[in-house]
């Protein structure tokens, strides 16, 4: 680490200390050229990969722009916020260990879909027929027939 005063590389690391939360490290240096200390923190940089769109532009993932178009389909609908904010927590988590740079806007809505599946059909169905565009009737019954329960035997 370069001394901030006079350019040296020649540093000591003097103390080192985590934050309450665990998240950050604080480490109080010590220049060997001119004996001036400074603090330093180090935290770990996540990255979201690159939303590409349709149109083949590229965006920041927006975490926002996610919440809401679950939020969207789950209006008046019984779920709870803590369930919404676990299921946005999921899919950025499978984005982040993925590992790509890029994701495709049809990637991030098959990973909506199946978060809405597990939380609420209606929602699942709602977002399903603005995602898949359904043309017809019968692309609607067909969706409606992935999250209905098999008929029982008599």
């Amino acid at each position: 680490m370069k001394c901030p005063f006079c350019g040296a590389e020649d540093t000591a690391v003097a103390d080192t200390r985590l934050n309450d939360e665990g998240d950050t490290v604080r480490r109080r240096r010590k220049c060997n050229a001119c004996d001036k200390r400074f603090t330093t923190y180090e935290r770990a940089e996540i990255q979201l990969p690159q939303v590409v769109k349709k149109n083949g532009l590229r965006t920041e993932f927006s975490r926002a722009k996610l919440r809401a178009s679950l939020e969207l389909a789950l209006r008046k609908r019984p779920v709870s916020i803590e369930a919404v904010d676990a299921a946005v927590a999921d899919i950025e988590e499978r984005l982040l260990s993925a590992g790509e740079r890029e994701v495709s806007t049809q990637q991030l809505g098959e990973l909506v879909m199946r978060e809405l599946k597990k939380l609420d059909k209606v929602a699942y169905i709602r977002f399903a027929s603005v995602y898949r565009n359904f043309e017809d009737v019968d692309a609607f019954s067909r969706a409606i027939r992935e999250v209905s329960p098999p008929p029982r035997k008599k």
